[in-house]
């Protein structure tokens, strides 16, 4: 039904003096992103822009009927791996999920140069627009030239800093690490305290994958709660989760802990994707110990049969820890040395290429998967009670942490083509977890005031005219983990800065996406 002219002249809608749109959206059901109540109306599009919101009386040079439909912002996900997003630049798999912006660089791993890789999307016309964060160990990489256990000289910790400085001039939106990852697990708090700190002096944001996320977690939000504290920047808690049974059922808890550190007056929030498997390199499961030097270091390290034992037992005692039996809650995703292993468990691939099954041969089949080039899993370690307590949390924002997929390119996580689909129709429509508007907000305008993407995320005169129609009644999720490359439902149109990606649920071939840079700090 919709909404009385008098009450949306009261919250600033009313009827619009009549001209001439690129593009007016009649007879939707409106969720602005802010979280108020769904309300009727239209919404007109000009010069890539939003004109008008309310009853538009203008004609639009081209018009869509949302009848029975909501429109809403185009969905923002800040937690992406899309560094190869030129060379994938339709993004097919974001884009009929809703997802109109992307924030790339995460977990420590981003372009080198921020201003090439702004100047290559440009040239090359993507199909969304694209934010990037500056990757603390691609600079660690780049100065020290290896991963090494130890930390920065100072002139060495100079330069890095100058390199975080050029991708925040360049418009990065803030810094990321990943400190399970090589080469960020070497580094020391006191070595991201002060690259923080030149991140902090541009308004932007410190975004870390922690270094536990297991029974330890609490050690890590210290970390990240002491980086936030010292360096005075906001602080993200990227995908957060309960991952391994040891750690299950502590949701209360680690929420009890940020909104203390909240209180205390830092600014902390999290980032979150609805599935109870993550997915990462198998190489995670290897002791860092193992590669401390480099690659070469790490073969040198395996060809000697007492190191690589105790490398063995490291890692049969890390699953003790976790209460993890075996490796069967891991399934190779991409493995190029070995593509038949593409969806069998680390207990099928040892029995494929060992003969047998024992734990000492699961894990002797991760080291030697990683001395042939390594592979990419998916491990299903969570619970989806904790999941749900995470996701009702004001401060969790929806991200898939995904990349632009190459459809039908082996089997990985379902979460990079239904995540955002999955919120609406699992937790929305058929659990009740989240309310409608709640779940968009946490898409679109909670996003994008985290990460400062100037103009996105509501439904509002002036604002970028990213939108997004979609059927809450059919909107679905058909990607699963066994056969995952299946695009989201329910996606009707699709409008990235004014011009439709997708329109009548059929791609357009158009690529007005952008490059979206922070705005320098006031």
């Amino acid at each position: 039904m919709r909404y009385p002219v008098l009450l949306l002249a009261a919250l600033g809608l009313g009827r619009l003096a009549a001209q001439e749109y690129d593009l007016v959206i009649r007879h939707g059901r409106l969720v602005d992103g802010t979280g108020r109540p769904a309300f009727s109306g239209d919404v007109a599009v000009k010069d890539g822009r939003i004109a008008a919101v309310g009853v538009v009386a203008g004609p639009g040079r081209n018009e869509i009927d949302a009848g029975g439909l909501v429109v809403a912002p185009g969905f923002i996900d800040v937690h992406t791996h899309s560094e190869d997003i030129a060379e994938l630049p339709v993004a097919e798999n974001f884009i009929r999920m809703g997802v109109t912006t992307i924030v790339t660089g995460n977990c420590g791993t981003s372009a080198r140069d921020i201003g090439a890789f702004f100047t290559e999307i440009e040239k090359t016309g993507v199909a969304l627009n694209v934010a990037t964060l500056i990757g603390h160990g691609t600079v660690r990489l780049e100065v020290m030239g290896g991963s090494f256990l130890r930390p920065p000289t100072p002139e060495e910790l100079d330069r890095m800093r100058a390199l975080v400085e050029r991708g925040m001039q360049a418009g990065a939106v803030g810094l990321s690490t990943g400190l399970i990852y090589l080469p960020g697990v070497f580094a020391k708090t006191d070595e991201l305290v002060e690259l923080a700190k030149t991140v902090s002096a541009h308004g932007g944001i410190y975004a870390s994958h922690m270094r536990y996320e297991n029974r330890r977690i609490r050690e890590a939000l210290d970390e990240l709660t002491t980086i936030a504290r010292e360096a005075r920047i906001p602080a993200q808690v990227s995908h957060i989760k309960l991952a391994t049974p040891a750690a299950w059922g502590r949701a209360d808890e680690i929420i009890d802990y940020l909104n203390q550190a909240r209180a205390a007056g830092l600014a902390i929030t999290h980032d979150q994707y609805v599935y109870t498997a993550s997915s990462t390199s198998l190489r995670s499961r290897i002791p860092e110990r193992a590669f401390e030097g480099g690659e070469t270091k790490f073969r040198e390290r395996m060809a000697d049969a007492a190191y690589r034992r105790s490398i063995v037992e490291e890692m049969k005692e890390t699953l003790r820890q976790n209460r993890q039996q075996d490796l069967s809650f891991a399934v190779i995703a991409n493995c190029r040395a070995e593509p038949g292993l593409n969806g069998k468990t680390v207990v099928e691939a040892a029995r494929i290429l060992r003969g047998r099954d024992t734990l000492d041969d699961q894990n002797e089949v991760i080291l030697d998967l990683q001395l042939r080039g390594g592979a990419s899993a998916v491990f299903h370690g969570m619970n989806e009670e904790d999941l749900k307590k995470f996701l009702v949390q004001p401060l969790t924002m929806i991200a898939s942490d995904a990349g632009p997929r190459k459809f039908g390119e082996a089997v990985p996580h379902p979460r990079g083509y239904g995540n955002n689909a999955r919120v609406l129709a699992r937790y929305v429509r058929e659990q009740g977890v989240l309310s409608l508007e709640e779940a968009v907000r946490k898409m679109t305008a909670l996003p994008a005031d985290t990460f400062k993407l100037a103009g996105r995320g509501r439904l509002a005169p002036g604002a970028v005219a990213d939108l997004v129609v979609f059927d809450p009644a059919t909107v679905a999720d058909p990607s699963t983990y066994t056969a995952p490359h299946q695009y989201a439902t329910g996606f009707r149109d699709v409008i990235v800065n004014g011009v439709p990606v997708i329109r009548g649920g059929g791609l357009t071939g158009e690529r007005p996406g952008r490059p979206v840079r922070l705005q320098p700090a006031q």
